[in-house]
């Protein structure tokens, strides 16, 4: 973990790059550590640990912005360090739209990077005794599964530590620490016909005890069975079903189409869309970063812009662009945060009310809820152009049919834009997986181009 002498280390480096011709300076100070443990077919496989840690160096000097970094955390080096810097970024053009943040937007209280919840201080006291014994948890090779032979089996069971300082030369100070307890499997299976198929599952947090190391392999186990027997399904328009581990990937280029570098370059289908209804009704999706204790919360961003909780989209409206600094410089626009941290869509089923309380809306009532269609258990390549929308992606899953899952296809292709597909929105469960920090459940759309 980051020590006092390193912070006042920190702190001492924006002072000299200012006693020493620099305009302004920003200093991030990261250390980690990740230890992982590999099985493979029930044997260790592999033991492994990292150790890293950095010093950055971001440096505003007389119109002119450069950055540096080095992993020597010693004084006499870094003064010499960031003179050479300061000489080096006198040498560049000028760019007056490379500024430090506006103060009043900083974070205030992120003083002992603890204050979400995020740090488990028992990864102090883990070893590699404990974690190998983790790691062998997780293996079920050599166990029977009905209809097919276990070929192999690769478990990883990991724990990593971050601890970041930021500080610059208009008073911010902020300290963002966590930890992550992870596992992974990956079964490959062999069927009565010699047919192979893999399936894999994860799982992480910020807790050691919010990881089911012993149902991850039989998880991954179930995937690859599940595979079994695919048949062809001709071309054509579908209702699809997107599950929850994989449904992030139509969201993203949302997203993504909302920074501010896209915005500016003119590679984003959503340029000009601020304040506009662009999406059907029952979408919103929301940024919850102050979320105490699950992944992806954050109190500041890598300027130490203070996050919060807010609408990206609301009711298909966007709400937000995400403009960090030099952008909104750039493009004559207020800023906001530089990304979302935690996108979270909200619950939805068009033309029916949702369940209260305490009960959950899962893959099996979206099905159920569809009727018939595909459900896309997977994405297998493909691509998608940033600037108008259109996409093509490759999918794996299963039909379904009043509800019910009948059998698996494969090699199948979507193609579509992204705001028409958006617009065919139907339903939005609440089973997001708690391991990510995307929080997007099992999703359902209208009429979906799928072709065999």
């Amino acid at each position: 973990m980051i020590n006092e002498h390193e912070i006042n280390l920190a702190k001492h480096c924006v002072r000299f790059a200012q006693e020493n011709g620099a305009d302004g300076a920003r200093v991030v100070l990261s250390k980690s550590r990740t230890d992982s443990c590999n099985m493979l077919n029930g044997s260790l496989d592999k033991v492994s640990h990292c150790a890293d840690r950095s010093i950055y160096l971001y440096l505003f000097v007389d119109g002119r912005y450069g950055t540096f970094s080095t992993n020597r955390l010693v004084q006499d080096e870094l003064e010499d360090f960031i003179l050479k810097g300061i000489d080096m970024v006198r040498m560049l053009e000028q760019d007056l739209t490379r500024t430090l943040q506006d103060p009043e937007r900083t974070e205030k209280n992120a003083r002992t990077g603890l204050e979400l919840g995020l740090y488990d201080e028992s990864i102090e006291h883990s070893d590699s005794s404990k974690r190998t014994a983790r790691a062998q948890e997780m293996c079920i090779f050599g166990t029977t599964a009905e209809g097919c032979t276990i070929l192999s089996e690769e478990c990883e069971y990991g724990e990593t530590s971050d601890d970041t300082f930021i500080t610059d030369s208009q008073g911010f100070e902020g300290r963002h620490t966590e930890s992550v307890f992870s596992c992974f499997s990956e079964m490959t299976i062999q069927d009565s016909k010699g047919d192979r198929y893999s399936g894999y599952w994860w799982e992480s947090s910020s807790s050691d005890s919010g990881i089911d190391i012993r149902s991850c392999s039989r998880k991954a186990l179930e995937r690859a069975v599940r595979q079994i027997g695919p048949k062809p399904r001709r071309s054509g328009k579908y209702r699809m079903v997107v599950d929850t581990s994989v449904a992030s990937r139509l969201i993203a280029p949302v997203i993504n189409a909302l920074n501010g570098s896209a915005l500016q370059q003119k590679m984003s289908f959503l340029d000009g869309t601020l304040g506009k209804k662009v999406f059907p009704e029952g979408m919103t999706l929301m940024d919850l970063p102050r979320t105490y204790g699950r992944n992806g919360s954050r109190m500041f961003d890598s300027e130490g812009v203070a996050t919060q909780d807010a609408p990206i989209i609301e009711n298909g409206v966007v709400r937000k662009y995400f403009i960090n600094t030099w952008m909104a410089n750039k493009m004559g626009m207020e800023p906001t945060i530089e990304d979302a941290s935690r996108p979270c869509l909200m619950p939805f089923m068009k033309g029916k009310e949702l369940p209260c309380g305490e009960n959950e809306v899962s893959l099996e009532d979206i099905l159920q809820y569809c009727g018939n269609g595909i459900l896309v258990t997977g994405f297998n390549g493909g691509n998608s152009n940033p600037a108008t929308g259109d996409f093509s992606f490759g999918i794996e899953g299963f039909a379904f049919s009043r509800g019910k899952i009948t059998h698996p296809v494969r090699e199948m292709l979507i193609t579509g834009n992204f705001v028409e597909l958006w617009n065919s929105f139907i339903a939005a469960g609440t089973d997001m997986r708690r391991c990510t920090r995307w929080q997007i459940p099992t999703i359902a759309f209208e009429g979906v181009a799928f072709s065999g």
